[in-house]
C-alpha cells in the first residue's frame, strides 16, 4: 500500500502524519520544533512514526508558519531593496522602512509609465556601487521597479546584475505580483526577500533527515492558497508559503470535520488564524491577504492572522492593564520541562522582591548565517554562551551588563527569544492542559502576579493565589477570540478598513457576548454571529478555550478527532495549482497593449489582443505547473473586464485580465532530493 507523508513545521510544534490511498489517517506524531536546528524537531517527528510505514510512502508535503510567524513578529533576515522609479513618498506609503534599514533603500532613476514605456533610463553605476557595498550585510536583494508589470526590463537587469556581483538570491516585484500598486508590490518583493533563508533552512533540514529515514519520494511545499509546489518553486518564491500553514490548516479542518460550510480557527503557539469556508471552498483574496500589519500582494486562502497564540506572552500594558501578544515567547511550563533546573531559580525569584526581568530566561531561537558574522563581541559571546542552555536573565544582569545587553540585543534581532509568562502556563495552572510541566506554570503565575501587583498597582489577588489571576488571563484570552472572530468577518467583507473592522468588532464582540448571557434580559438589539456555520477549532491549544468562545458566541463547535496535527493533513490533501495573469488596457482609443514581462505589444483589434494573451497564459500556467511538480494538467480560462459608461461612446473598454489556472496532481515520479545535504543549501 502507498502512503503520503504530511508534515508541518510551525513556531512551536513539529507535526507528522501519515494518510494511505483512502485517506485515512494511520499514524500521527508531535515533537517540539527546534528553530535555531529544524533538523532535531523534523528528525524527532519522523522517528516517533512507524518505520514500515515510511519504506513506502510516495509523497512528502510540507506545511510551515514560520513564515507566516516571521512577519506577525517583525523578524526575517536582513534584505536590501532597489527601487528604479520610485519616489520618497512611496516608499513612506509602503512600509519599507519598517523592515530595512535607512542604508539598505535605493531609490533610483529609472521605471516606466503606465503604458510600459521607458520614464528614465536605469541608473546602473549606482546600481552596481549600491550592490557591492551591501552584498556582505545582507542575505537577498529585492528589486521592484515603477511600473515593473507593465515592463519588467529594468527589473530583470538589475535581477541580472545582483547574481554576476553577489550571487545572492534575488526577489523581483514582477514575478510576485500581476497587480498594479507600486508600494505594496514593493512591499511583497521585500518580504520574500527576508523568507528566502527561513525556507532555505526548512528545505534543507527536511531533505537532510529524508535522506536519513531512505525515504525515496517527491518533496512538496504548501502554498498560501491551499496548494502545492515543489522545493525549488518554493525557494524562488517563498512569500507565496506566507500563509502555508494556515492554508493547510483550513484544507485538514475541511478534511477532519467533513463540513461544507464552517468558520475554521486553527490556534498555535503564536497566531490564530481564521477562515471562512463555503460550499467546500475557502475564499481566495488575489489582492492580498491581511498578516498581522502587513498585506502582501499574495494570492491565498482569505486568512485573518493575528499574534495571539498559546504561547503569546501576557504582559503589562499602559491601556489595556495586561495584554496578550503579538510577541511570541517560550512558556515557562515548556521551560520547566525541558530544564528542571530552572524551578529552583523560580522559586528564589518568588521570594525576592519582584522586577520586570522574573520569568525571563534567554534561549537560542534562529542562526542566520549573515546575522551572526556581524555580531559584536560582546554578542558573540552572548551567542556561544546560550549554545550551553537558557540563561537567567537577573543573573546575567548581576553577572555581566554587557552579556545582559548583548542578550537583549539578539533577541531584537530575531536570534534569541526570551521566556515569559504565556495563555499555556494559565491552561496548565487551571487544569485545562497537562502535557508540560504544571508545577513551573504555578510558580511563574505567581510571580507574575507579583509582578503586575508590586511594579504596576494591578491585581486584587492575594499572595501566593496561581488560580485567580490564571482564570483572569483565560477570561481575556476567550475574549479576544471572539474578538478575533468577529472581526475576521467584518474583515471578509473587504469595505472596511482595519482599524474600523477593529472598533466596530469590539462592539459587536460586547453585543454577542452580552446576548448569548443566560442571565441577560430581553434586549432591544441582539446580534447572531455566523449564523447556520459551525465554528472548527483545531491546533494544539484549541480544545482548552473554544468550548468557552462557542458558548458564549453561540456557535455550535467541532473538535475534529487529530485536529492538532490538522496542518499535516491538510498538506496532504493539495494539488497542484499554478496561475498566470496578463493585462491589456487601452491607453489611447483602438489601441490595446498587452502587459506581459517585456515591452508590451501593440493590437489593432482587441480580441487579436485577447486571443494572444490567452496563448500566453495557458503557455505559462502550463509551464509553472510542471515545474512546481504538476502532472495531468488542466487548465481553465477566465477573463474579467473593466468599462465605463460614456456620454457619446457608451460602455468604453479600459482594460481586462486574462487568467490560466493550471491544475494537476503532484508527480510522484519526479525526486526533488540532493545528493548530499550540503547540495540543497545554496
Amino acid at each position: 500500500m502507498a502512503f503520503r507523508l504530511g508534515i508541518d513545521t510551525g513556531g512551536t510544534y513539529t507535526d507528522a502524519v501519515i494518510m494511505n490511498d483512502q485517506n485515512k489517517i494511520v499514524a500521527t506524531f508531535k515533537s517540539l520544533t527546534t528553530r535555531h536546528d529544524l533538523t532535531i524537531g523534523i528528525g524527532n517527528a519522523l522517528s516517533g512514526l512507524p518505520k514500515e510505514y515510511l519504506t513506502d510512502v510516495t509523497l512528502i508535503a510540507l506545511s510551515t508558519t514560520l513564515t507566516t510567524n516571521s512577519v506577525v513578529e517583525g523578524h526575517g533576515a536582513p534584505v536590501c531593496v532597489m527601487l528604479p522609479g520610485y519616489t520618497q513618498s512611496q516608499v513612506d506609503k509602503s512600509g519599507l522602512m519598517d523592515m530595512v534599514s535607512d542604508d539598505a533603500a535605493l531609490i533610483m532613476a529609472g521605471g516606466h509609465g503606465a503604458t510600459g514605456d521607458e520614464a528614465e533610463p536605469l541608473d546602473l553605476e549606482a546600481a552596481r556601487e549600491f550592490i557591492l557595498e551591501q552584498r556582505d550585510k545582507v542575505s537577498a536583494f529585492a528589486i521592484s521597479s515603477m511600473f515593473g508589470t507593465r515592463n519588467a526590463s529594468h527589473e530583470i537587469q538589475l535581477r541580472d546584475l545582483v547574481n554576476e556581483l553577489s550571487g545572492k538570491p534575488v526577489a523581483c516585484g514582477h514575478e510576485l505580483a500581476s497587480s498594479l500598486g507600486a508600494p505594496q508590490r514593493a512591499l511583497t518583493a521585500v518580504l520574500n526577500a527576508r523568507m528566502v533563508p527561513y525556507i532555505q533552512k526548512l528545505i534543507t533540514a527536511l531533505k537532510q533527515i529524508v535522506g536519513e529515514h531512505e525515504i525515496d519520494a517527491p518533496l512538496m511545499i504548501v502554498k498560501g492558497d491551499g496548494s502545492l509546489v515543489n522545493t525549488q518553486t518554493a525557494l524562488l518564491q517563498p512569500v507565496a508559503t506566507v500563509l502555508s500553514g494556515p492554508a493547510a490548516s483550513v484544507v485538514g479542518a475541511c478534511a477532519l470535520s467533513g463540513l461544507k460550510n464552517a468558520v475554521v480557527a486553527d490556534m498555535g503557539g503564536t497566531t490564530t488564524d481564521i477562515a471562512i469556508v463555503t460550499d467546500g471552498k475557502p475564499e481566495l483574496c488575489s489582492d492580498g491577504a491581511r498578516v498581522g500589519d502587513w498585506q502582501p500582494m499574495v494570492e491565498a486562502v482569505r486568512i485573518y492572522a493575528i499574534g495571539l497564540g498559546g504561547d503569546s506572552e501576557v504582559a503589562f500594558s499602559t491601556s489595556e492593564g495586561f495584554a496578550i501578544g503579538p510577541r511570541r515567547v517560550v512558556p515557562m511550563c515548556l521551560l520547566g520541562k525541558e530544564y528542571p533546573w530552572v524551578k529552583e531559580r523560580l522559586l528564589h525569584q518568588l521570594n525576592a522582591y519582584p522586577n520586570a526581568r522574573n520569568n525571563r530566561f534567554v534561549m537560542r531561537l534562529e542562526s542566520n548565517e549573515e546575522m551572526l558574522s556581524n555580531l559584536t563581541p560582546d554578542e558573540a559571546y552572548a551567542w556561544e554562551r546560550l549554545g550551553e542552555g537558557p540563561i537567567e536573565l537577573d543573573a546575567a544582569v548581576e553577572e555581566n551588563r554587557h552579556l545582559a545587553r548583548a542578550l537583549a540585543r539578539l533577541q531584537r534581532a530575531g536570534l534569541a527569544i526570551y521566556s515569559g509568562f504565556t495563555p499555556s502556563d494559565a491552561s496548565h495552572v487551571l487544569g485545562l492542559s497537562e502535557h508540560w510541566c504544571k508545577e513551573t506554570a504555578e510558580i511563574a503565575a505567581k510571580i507574575w502576579a507579583n509582578q503586575l501587583r508590586n511594579l504596576y498597582g494591578m491585581g486584587t489577588w492575594p499572595p501566593g493565589d496561581a488560580l485567580s489571576p490564571c482564570q483572569e488571563v483565560y477570561e481575556l484570552v476567550i475574549k479576544k477570540i471572539s474578538h478575533v472572530l468577529i472581526e475576521s468577518g467584518l474583515h471578509q467583507t473587504g469595505k472596511m478598513s482595519g482599524a474600523k473592522a477593529k472598533s466596530l468588532a469590539g462592539l459587536l464582540a460586547d453585543l454577542v457576548l452580552d446576548g448569548n448571557k443566560e442571565e441577560s434580559s430581553n434586549p432591544l438589539f441582539k446580534v447572531d454571529f455566523a449564523s447556520g456555520y459551525p465554528l472548527v477549532a483545531v491546533g494544539a491549544p484549541a480544545a482548552s478555550y473554544y468550548p468557552s468562545v462557542a458558548k458564549k458566541i453561540g456557535l455550535d463547535l467541532h473538535l475534529p478527532e487529530h485536529g492538532n496535527v490538522a496542518n499535516a493533513v491538510g498538506a496532504v490533501m493539495g494539488s497542484v495549482v499554478q496561475r498566470a495573469h496578463v493585462t491589456i488596457s487601452q491607453p489611447t482609443f483602438g489601441v490595446f497593449c498587452l502587459y506581459h514581462q517585456g515591452e508590451p505589444k501593440r493590437f489593432s483589434d482587441l480580441e487579436k489582443a485577447v486571443a494572444c494573451a490567452e496563448e500566453l497564459v495557458t503557455d505559462l500556467a502550463t509551464r509553472l505547473a510542471q515545474e512546481a511538480g504538476a502532472e495531468s494538467i488542466e487548465i481553465s480560462l477566465s477573463r474579467s473586464d473593466n468599462h465605463i459608461k460614456h456620454d457619446i461612446d457608451g460602455e468604453l473598454f479600459l482594460d481586462c485580465e486574462i487568467t490560466a489556472t493550471a491544475s494537476g496532481r503532484p508527480d510522484c515520479n519526479v525526486l526533488d532530493l540532493p545528493e548530499s545535504p550540503e547540495a540543497c543549501s545554496a
